[in-house]
């Protein structure tokens, strides 16, 4: 299953789903992460925390969802509510279409130990997020679409009680 993750800047949440994605895909996906006002620099506590985790941020680099176009992805996920809202390029019309409403721990002040514990909060969220995508993919790709819409109708019931950590202040 080939996904791609959006996110408006392309430097925070789109980055950490893409590297959690590709850590533990265990072949069955393939991920990749765009914005469509890219940043054009990762989040450097994203590379920190990541790195921490044990995954590989060799290749994560903030870029345009134009630069995708041949990517064909089988599932566009969007990380964040502004580019949710966005009208996609045309070239996604084929692709299942989500959204994850995770919150953007770079954007959080408090101290390191606080940003710490919201970027691997976060971490985590889309960890357990993968661990259900992978399910979906070991299904037949006809059954995707269905099971993709179940899982987004977990995920938003279960987002409410998806807060980060106390003591933290947007």
């Amino acid at each position: 299953m080939k996904i791609l993750y959006i996110c408006t800047h392309n430097r925070c949440r789109s980055i950490l789903s893409e590297a959690v994605t590709q850590h533990y895909g265990q072949g069955l996906l393939e991920a990749r992460s765009a914005g469509s006002q890219p940043a054009g620099a990762v989040h450097p506590l994203s590379l920190v925390y990541l790195a921490q985790a044990g995954i590989n941020t060799a290749e994560l680099r903030s870029q345009s969802w134009d630069e995708f176009e041949d990517f064909a992805p089988d599932v566009v996920i969007t990380v964040c509510d502004s580019a949710a809202a966005e009208s996609c390029p045309v070239w996604f019309g084929n692709s299942l279409v989500l959204h994850w409403g995770l919150a953007d721990p770079s954007k959080l002040t408090g101290t390191d130990e606080e940003l710490a514990d919201a970027f691997r909060h976060t971490i985590r969220l889309i960890n357990d997020r993968v661990e259900a995508l992978l399910t979906v993919a070991r299904q037949e790709p006809s059954q995707w679409p269905a099971a993709l819409s179940l899982l987004a109708a977990q995920l938003a019931s279960k987002e409410s009680s998806d807060t980060q950590p106390s003591g933290i202040k947007p």
